[in-house]
């Protein structure tokens, strides 16, 4: 398992190697803390834990890589094992985060302040680290604006089984159709039917993160929320033009996700959510999901 660190502060490699050794359960000495350009023959390649470390510029002091061999067994998450380190070397230590953009990554310090971080690298030879932006203020960033971080939420892609459940089913269908019909199956670019499923995708993940209480982000761009009220009006529209079999399909689908969505949020008789995203809309036509709002508001949180 290989754990990527970068700390912020200046670190003495032995200081390295000793909390790395703590946070293990190892001695000192089964952990190697090297230069990854350094001579190779003075180096333990048998060590159950390698840390390479590399000096870099800007707000960033030190990249590491750890490499954890087999054991320990119980190893800890990249998380973990960051905040620890933090605390034990007394510095704020960044990793990665699952989510897409590169620039994402999580802030630890060594008191336990755990906040999303984007960083930056210049175009400088070698290029500089540069910590942009955090969700919470952290005192060895001072530079850093305080902000949220909208892409992110947009990455996160919960699951969704009953979106899963409804593509596996029209596929199954498509599958023993004869081959006169088997087109107005056709889930190609621009098909009603992918349209269907990437809409009752995106419907389905504002339901679970709704019901999750936005995790794990804690909040939600109404700009993001917006969008996905219109995925559902995209699937309102979509009905008739699908086959008869693929609608009722989604029909079923939208009975359980739009329940859920119900029972997870409030009535909202104004539907002040329309804002701008209506286009002039008749009243009329507008979906009841415009009539629903979450309380709290996720775009209001902290």
């Amino acid at each position: 398992m290989t754990y990527n660190l970068l700390s912020v502060g200046a670190i003495n490699p032995e200081t390295m190697g000793v909390a790395l050794a703590e946070i293990l359960g190892l001695p000192v000495g089964d952990v190697v803390v090297a230069d990854p350009d350094g001579d190779p023959d003075l180096r333990n390649w048998d060590a159950p834990v390698a840390c390479e470390h590399r000096a870099v510029h800007g707000d960033i002091a030190w990249s590491l890589d750890i490499h954890v061999q087999d054991e320990p067994a119980d190893r800890p998450l990249e998380s973990e094992l960051a905040a620890r380190f933090a605390k034990a070397v007394t510095t704020t230590v960044l990793f990665p985060a699952t989510e897409a953009p590169p620039s994402a990554y999580w802030a630890v310090t060594p008191e336990g302040l755990l906040t999303r971080a984007r960083l930056e690298l210049s175009d400088d030879e070698p290029p500089l680290y540069e910590v942009t932006a955090v969700e919470a203020p952290v005192p060895q960033l001072p530079r850093a604006i305080v902000t949220r971080f909208a892409e992110i939420v947009r990455e996160q892609k919960p699951d969704t089984p009953v979106t899963e459940a409804f593509a596996a089913s029209v596929e199954r269908m498509r599958r023993a159709a004869s081959e006169r019909t088997r087109h107005s199956l056709d889930d190609g670019t621009g098909s009603p039917v992918r349209s269907a499923r990437g809409n009752l995708l995106v419907w389905e993940r504002l339901v679970r993160q709704l019901e999750s209480g936005w995790a794990p982000s804690g909040w939600y761009p109404l700009d993001l929320y917006r969008e996905r009220l219109a995925a559902r009006d995209e699937l309102a529209w979509l009905g008739c033009r699908l086959p008869r079999e693929v609608a009722e399909l989604l029909d079923k689908a939208l009975k359980e996700v739009d329940g859920r969505f119900a029972a997870a949020t409030e009535e909202d008789p104004s539907g002040s959510l329309r804002g701008e995203s209506k286009g002039g809309f008749e009243e009329a036509s507008v979906g009841w999901w415009w009539f629903r709002r979450p309380d709290p508001e996720p775009w209001e949180q902290v």
